[in-house]
């Protein structure tokens, strides 16, 4: 269930560092599903419809509707299942059961509590519910009911059942006196071996590592490893703190990473070793740090029953948000250099170390503000390996997170290009809100040489041909040449509609794959040196049709990242087939009119939003776009009289 909305959160977390991109969050709030407050269980049937266990009966989402499927006895729904037969199995209050679509595919209730002895129907809540061996197993405090064939048998607890869950392939049950406890020849074992786990403390969880151990989870005590050599406590300095939370459930995410999930602080994802990764708090986005119920859905992402809502957390999405100190900066420059990651935002320009991770939104750490960088940012460029800025207050350049001016004229900087590839580049062209000025670079630094006479165009928009010919476009004016003549003075000339474009407005140049071109109201356009005008280039027509073209961006691998309308996508080439690809998760995201991509690598591109920017994992969003799937929720006769034909849930 592939959600679009995306929320705004801080990555601050507790134990000081978060990773630096994290994914987008969904609240879910009473008011929203129409049902009670506290969601206790989590499960999906193959249709990928959600379930959950809520406090006025059993929930429903299609990944766009919510239905309320309430008890008999109108009692709390506190643990659900989908069976080996496909039956949605819950317990209540009292009361267990299940529900299975009608022939009009209208989900209806079955009671199994007629099959209890009447001396054994006061149990209370049921708390777990596991399909295992094509028997059903309900857990209260006293007793574990078995569902075999229709018929019920009961197990009473020795003191009092805490837990009840299944690991590879083998069903175990936690009582607070025995201890932990496995199902064997129809009866339950303690282990043959020392039980160390804490007197008094419940199991949460039990979650399958590898084919012979797993990792038990306590509400208090914190995480152990159980194997075929006996219980050992797995230990770290972060685990000791989540202990204080209160473990209360917890899941796999992957064969590497766990979620916790706690009554006190949220979600903590760990590795293996007990080492944190991130963590998912209020200040992250959640509504309610107070977590009841953890589940990882079919495509890999995570679903949190609250005390006070449901959160939905995209956890294997490829896409992460990155916002700095200033919440509501927009995104308008990024850049890597000498291992820290900056980002330039309306509010000033900011920086943060970056780790060695393939996936760099998964580097932790804090952002902080570079000195005197207070204000718009427009552009960051790396050139003969020192770092300038351009902002609404000049050109600076950057060292050690303080700023030097090198322009002392007042007006703002778009970019900086530099005029040669030899390195160092002796001469750079940065186009400002008054046109274009040269930059000399001598002993390691830059300074103003001079400025181009009589063009006075903003020059937002600037690119360079093989020919040393400088482009400069302007979105209402049109499109100019900037050429040497041969007695060394500037010549400037204007292309609008006149000279092949298919209007003075909305044109933006851009140097892809080594050669100057256009983004147009009708495609892309592309320089004729022979003719002196312009023309639709075929290449690019026969990929893009003649839609219009906002942004072009390449990557290191030759594709081209653009942006239609608002809408952005990808042409692919690194296939023999050329592919566009779609990116529809940012539909409307980016800052409109000032559109920035800055990809580092297939794993790693950054795009300027609204609010911060956007991290996509390229790579790894092209190996997990899903298949196009229809389920069909209603089907009705609309005439006289309403009648409903089929209500959505299949047998």
């Amino acid at each position: 269930m592939k959600k679009r909305l995306l929320i705004l959160f801080l990555p601050l977390g507790l134990f000081g560092q978060n990773t630096i991109g994290l994914p987008d969050v969904i609240n879910y709030s009473r008011q929203s599903y129409n049902a009670g407050l506290q969601n206790w269980d989590f499960k999906q049937d193959k249709s990928g419809i959600i379930y959950a266990a809520n406090n006025e009966g059993l929930l429903s989402f299609d990944g766009e509707n919510w239905q309320i499927h309430p008890l008999p006895n109108q009692t709390i729904v506190r643990s659900v299942e989908i069976g080996f037969d496909n039956r949605i199995y819950v317990g209540g209050q009292d009361e267990l059961g299940y529900f299975s679509p009608s022939k009009n595919g209208r989900l209806q209730y079955f009671s199994l509590t007629q099959s209890i002895p009447e001396k054994d129907r006061s149990f209370g809540d049921v708390w777990d519910i596991v399909s295992f061996k094509k028997d059903i197993y309900f857990r209260s405090t006293n007793k574990i009911f078995k569902l075999t064939n229709g018929a019920i048998s009961l197990f009473q607890a020795p003191s009092e059942w805490s837990y009840l869950g299944l690991s590879n392939d083998k069903l175990y049950a936690h009582d607070y006196k025995t201890g932990l406890m496995s199902f064997e020849n129809d009866r339950w074992t303690p282990l043959r071996f020392r039980n160390i786990l804490p007197d008094n403390d419940p199991v949460t969880a039990i979650i399958p590592l590898q084919k012979y151990s797993s990792l038990i989870t306590t509400l208090k005590n914190g995480l152990y490893i159980i194997s075929n050599q006996g219980i050992k406590k797995l230990t770290s300095a972060a685990l000791t703190e989540i202990a204080q939370k209160r473990i209360y459930a917890a899941t796999a995410i992957n064969t590497e990473r766990i979620a916790l999930a706690t009554n006190n602080d949220g979600v903590f994802i760990i590795d293996l070793n007990g080492k944190l990764i991130q963590n998912f708090s209020k200040i992250e986005g959640l509504q309610d740090n107070n977590i009841l119920s953890i589940f990882l859905d079919q495509q890999s992402n995570l679903w949190l029953g609250l005390n006070n809502g449901i959160d939905f957390i995209a956890y294997n999405s490829a896409i992460k948000r990155i916002i700095p100190l200033s919440r509501d900066g927009s995104g308008y420059a990024a850049i890597i250099h000498n291992h820290y990651l900056y980002i330039g935002t309306s509010g000033g320009l900011f920086s943060v170390p970056l780790q060695p991770t393939e996936d760099l939104s998964f580097s932790k750490g804090n952002f902080s503000p570079v000195a005197n960088t207070t204000g718009q940012t427009w552009c960051l460029a790396e050139i003969n390996g020192k770092l300038l800025l351009g902002h609404h207050e000049g050109a600076f350049m950057i060292s050690d997170n303080k700023t030097r001016p090198i322009s002392t004229n007042h007006s703002g900087f778009w970019n900086f290009i530099p005029l040669s590839s030899v390195f160092p580049s002796a001469t750079t062209v940065a186009g400002n809100y008054k046109g274009l000025t040269f930059f000399n670079y001598l002993h390691s630094s830059f300074s103003p040489e001079e400025k181009i006479p009589g063009f006075n165009e903003s020059s937002r928009f600037v690119a360079m041909d093989t020919d040393d010919n400088i482009w400069v476009s302007h979105p209402y004016h049109g499109v100019y040449k900037i050429s040497i003549a041969a007695d060394g003075k500037y010549k400037t000339k204007l292309y609008t509609n006149k000279n092949g474009l298919p209007s003075a407005l909305n044109n933006h140049v851009y140097k892809i794959k080594n050669k100057v071109v256009v983004a147009t109201v009708k495609g892309i356009y592309t320089y004729n040196g022979q003719t002196d005008d312009f023309a639709p280039s075929q290449f690019y027509k026969k990929i893009l049709g003649d839609q219009s073209i906002r942004y072009l961006k390449e990557d290191h691998s030759g594709n081209i990242w653009f942006i239609h309308e608002k809408i952005i996508g990808v042409v692919d080439f690194t296939t023999n087939d050329t592919a566009i690809i779609y990116i529809p998760e940012l539909n409307n995201k980016m800052l409109s009119g000032f559109e920035f991509i800055y990809p580092v690598n297939e794993n790693n591109i950054f795009l300027g939003g609204e609010k911060g920017f956007f991290h996509i994992n390229y790579k790894k969003y092209k190996s997990i776009i899903p298949a196009l799937s229809v389920l069909i929720r209603n089907v009705k006769i609309i005439n006289k009289k309403d009648s409903l034909l089929f209500g959505g849930y299949f047998d």
